[in-house]
């Protein structure tokens, strides 16, 4: 639902962050969210999104000022935040989880995509850079995203989080995917090396995402300074690069860490590392087609259209629209040229289309006398 907003400005005020809680009814119930709109937000330029999702039996306002708090990088970094709220799940005594037990239909993967549907109609989202982030439970619900809503999810990263035998099973990735995970090698409740007929070894995530994204077999092994004695861990930095896409993934290995989210909000865990500061600047170094600045095209569907200049997208009633996806759309070129496009999903780069998967194509070219003929054709 659009929101008018009326304001009366002195001179030389300015907008201020916006912290709301959102409702949007979805599959029978009214579903909460948090939204931080940060001051630099403009409605004509798209600003990249982080999903941050909170633990098993957790509560996004809890995740967001107790442990997971990316305000402050937002403010600087200009990306929209987002803190979902998971249902009760009753087959776990009433506990908050994104992935409810067994016998359950319960799926809020379908969920998070009509949020990002609900939350671009509001605001300009850039649809390439849609990241996701979560502790624990959260963080084994960003793998579910990663591999079930590929095509709107461009990166993610995982702290403290497992992933059940079988996560990967249903896995159909359409572009490259970067993935962070952070975990402590003394994680009582998601253990390191696995749990037998339950969960994957953290080396066994990571050999999924490094085999399925191509990238070298032999990681760069940093260590990470270890500035807080007094914590008990230290932490090493494992990035096996050059994948499709230029894309890499990491994982920062907390010697003797437990199950925590390594921030200054948490003096139990780690104090090495802040993992809001290392989440956003892994995650945001990535769009949907690789490494932004990447010039390689070992990318599927990957095409580059330096030809001509985006000038103007509007759908079938001629209005101007920011919602490129799943409608028949027309894209204006400064060349003079149309395109009609039934599309999936678009991605532009600087007014220029970088990456699109559609189902109806049509060119039109502005002939001699002015009038211009349309061919549509099945791709």
């Amino acid at each position: 639902m659009k929101k008018l907003l009326f304001l009366l400005c002195f001179p030389f005020c300015a907008l201020s962050q916006q912290l709301i809680t959102e409702n949007v009814f979805y599959d029978g119930h009214n579903r909460e969210y948090i939204i931080y709109i940060p001051q630099s937000y403009s409605s004509s330029i798209s600003s990249p999104i982080l999903f941050a999702f909170h633990g098993g039996d957790g509560y996004a306002i809890d995740f967001m000022n107790d442990e997971a708090d990316f305000r402050s990088i937002s403010d600087t970094a200009g990306f929209i935040l987002v803190y979902p709220q998971a249902l009760e799940d009753p087959n776990d005594g009433g506990s908050t989880n994104w992935l409810h037990k067994d016998p359950t239909d319960h799926k809020d993967i379908f969920f998070i995509e009509t949020l990002i549907d609900t939350i671009a109609y509001d605001y300009n989202i850039d649809m390439d850079r849609v990241y996701a982030t979560g502790f624990s439970l959260g963080g084994m619900f960003c793998y579910e995203l990663a591999c079930q809503l590929n095509s709107r999810i461009t990166a993610v990263a995982s702290v403290a989080g497992a992933a059940f035998l079988g996560a990967f099973s249903s896995c159909s990735l359409t572009h490259p995917t970067a993935v962070l995970t952070i975990n402590g090698t003394i994680d009582g409740t998601h253990p390191y090396n696995g749990l037998p007929n339950v969960f994957f070894s953290i080396p066994d995530i990571n050999n999924f995402w490094i085999s399925n994204n191509n990238t070298d077999v032999t990681p760069i092994i940093t260590q990470i300074p270890n500035i807080n004695v007094s914590d008990g861990s230290t932490v090493e930095r494992y990035s096996w690069q050059n994948g499709d896409g230029c894309v890499s993934i990491e994982e920062l290995k907390i010697i003797n860490g437990g199950h925590d989210w390594p921030s200054p909000l948490a003096s139990w865990s780690n104090q090495d590392i802040n993992a809001n500061v290392e989440v956003w600047k892994f995650v945001s170094k990535f769009d949907i087609t690789g490494l932004i600045g990447c010039n390689t095209t070992n990318v599927v569907d990957f095409e580059i259209r330096n030809s001509k200049r985006l000038i103007g997208i509007v759908d079938i009633l001629g209005k101007e629209t920011r919602h490129h996806y799943n409608q028949l759309i027309f894209f204006l070129y400064s060349d003079d040229k149309l395109s009609i496009q039934l599309v999936h999903w678009l991605a532009i780069r600087d007014g220029s289309v970088v990456r699109e998967k559609n189902s109806l194509k049509s060119r039109s070219l502005i002939s001699e006398s002015g009038q211009s003929h349309v061919h549509v054709y099945q791709s």
